[in-house]
């Protein structure tokens, strides 16, 4: 799937019941091209600022999130339109501006049953510092990745057990020896080399006959 602009009637598809009628209103106040785009590794979003050759606002979507994942995606970008809107590109990407106009936004999704229990919990702790990705917190990223689509026997390093065979994108295979506070040391099965892997890196666990 390459790039595609959509309908905001489409829009809905993508967001948690009950929340199109809060983005709504933020499409009709501004001039909004919304394009979803297969998945990024990178980023989960983009925006960009109105210029001559295109006066309107651009935000770009990654299709593959998870509803949840994608609405909060969205305000995130609509923060940052917020925050050029106010203060034209004279400000960080993410500063405290950006931050302000973030948690404004946010606050009137919360507690209206949009997001699930966990996922809420999550939020209201990140919303005390805002990060430039909810990649970088592991509470919020670990309660999004609970709804996401995902293929067998794929799971985070943190969901392992101890003595666990996984496999990396590489196709390199390692075993899980011990839990530290956000990494695990995992051996290398092929060199018996010691590694530290993210616990919140997506691998594939090995089943072991």
């Amino acid at each position: 799937m390459g790039k595609q602009e959509q309908s905001l009637q489409a829009l809905n598809r993508f967001i948690p019941e009950g929340s199109f009628h809060l983005v709504l209103p933020f499409f009709d106040t501004h001039s909004i091209h919304l394009t979803l785009t297969r998945e990024r590794k990178s980023v989960l979003g983009d925006y960009r600022n109105p210029t001559k050759d295109a006066p309107f606002h651009r935000i770009s979507i990654n299709a593959n999130l998870n509803q949840y994942n994608f609405l909060i995606t969205l305000l995130h970008e609509l923060a940052h339109l917020f925050t050029w809107v106010r203060y034209q590109g004279r400000v960080a990407p993410h500063g405290t501006e950006w931050k302000d106009e973030f948690r404004k936004i946010l606050v009137s999704f919360l507690g209206k049953h949009i997001f699930p229990p966990d996922v809420e919990k999550a939020l209201l702790s990140y919303l005390h510092n805002p990060a430039a990705s909810t990649c970088t917190d592991v509470h919020l990223y670990k309660a999004l990745y609970r709804y996401d689509e995902r293929k067998p026997g794929y799971k985070l390093v943190d969901d392992l057990s101890i003595n666990t065979i996984f496999e990396t994108e590489n196709g390199e295979k390692y075993q899980t020896i011990e839990k530290r506070r956000t990494r695990t040391k995992c051996r290398n099965i092929t060199n018996g080399k010691l590694y530290l892997f993210s616990g919140i890196m997506e691998v594939k666990e090995v089943l072991v006959k």
